[in-house]
């Protein structure tokens, strides 16, 4: 005799047949994305009297145009520049993705730069110690001052940690890493990328990891698409990445070794587009 089998051979299948009560909560990305707009200008017939703004955006763009050629091209002072002419150049460049800032330290400038709608085209406020400012506008995928901080902040790296407190379990080996690669790293490199949100890091390996990069003077913020927070570290040629969703939620913590990371950085095609688009506005300025 057969004995019934334990298990249902058929089980009610389709839908409303399962338990739906346990859901998939998917972290939110990224929602809106920074685009371009042409900054409103008056009427050509109004801009007669700005020849002073007109003047320097020629430079600029001539500037743009002969960094594309592979050319040394020098920041553009707008010391003397009428108040009337910086408010129109402010207009016509507006703000771009992506801000910056170096913070102040003895015998050391602080700056703040500023992107405009042209990418790779930067608006930058330098204070020296003794308290004097300086505009200008600078060309490039990023101001330099950026780059030459960082190098400054990380001239003297860290020594390695010998001691390491009990809870700490995956630091040593990413903190040797990251040392090894930050000493071999050299302009041209492809950026190294050490991803921490996939890493199985304990809160201590992040204190200890946090403790031996310590915290640079360069903040770079980008709002290209959500959010994204760059900081120089005390560690040569190695930052600090993390993105944010369009709820502040962090979606990815990395660490990069490179002289800048790409993502604060103005694309070769970015400064091409600037060049055609800044020569479309000072064609509009100049027309009869």
């Amino acid at each position: 005799m057969h004995k019934p089998f334990p298990i249902p051979v058929v089980a009610a299948l389709g839908p409303g047949s399962q338990d739906e009560d346990q859901t998939l909560d998917y972290l939110s990305m990224p929602q809106g994305m920074d685009t371009y707009r042409p900054p409103v200008l008056p009427e050509p017939e109004e801009l007669a009297a700005h020849g002073g703004a007109r003047q320097l955006l020629q430079h600029a763009l001539a500037s743009l145009q002969a960094l594309l050629r592979g050319e040394p091209v020098a920041p553009l002072s707008l010391a003397g520049l009428a108040d009337e002419d910086r408010l129109l150049v402010n207009q016509v460049l507006g703000e771009g993705e992506v801000s910056a800032q170096v913070l102040p330290a003895a015998g050391h400038a602080t700056l703040r730069a500023q992107e405009s709608v042209f990418a790779g085209v930067w608006r930058v406020f330098t204070q020296q110690p003794d308290g004097t400012l300086h505009d200008h506008i600078e060309l490039g995928a990023v101001p330099q001052a950026l780059r030459e901080a960082a190098r400054s902040d990380g001239a003297a790296p860290p020594p390695l940690p010998t001691t390491w407190a009990p809870q700490v379990m995956n630091a040593p080996a990413l903190v040797s890493e990251l040392a090894d690669h930050s000493q071999r790293w050299r302009p041209g490199d492809v950026p190294h990328v050490v991803n921490l949100s996939l890493l199985p890091l304990a809160p201590a390996d992040i204190a200890a990891l946090d403790q031996w990069l310590g915290t640079g003077r360069v903040l770079v913020l980008s709002r290209g698409y959500g959010n994204c927070r760059i900081t120089s570290t005390c560690v040569k040629n190695t930052w600090r990445v993390v993105y944010y969703n369009s709820q502040d939620a962090v979606i990815l913590n990395a660490v990069e070794v490179t002289d800048m990371p790409d993502v604060a950085c103005a694309a070769v095609q970015d400064l091409h587009d600037s060049a055609e688009r800044l020569g479309e506005v000072l064609a509009w300025m100049v027309s009869p």
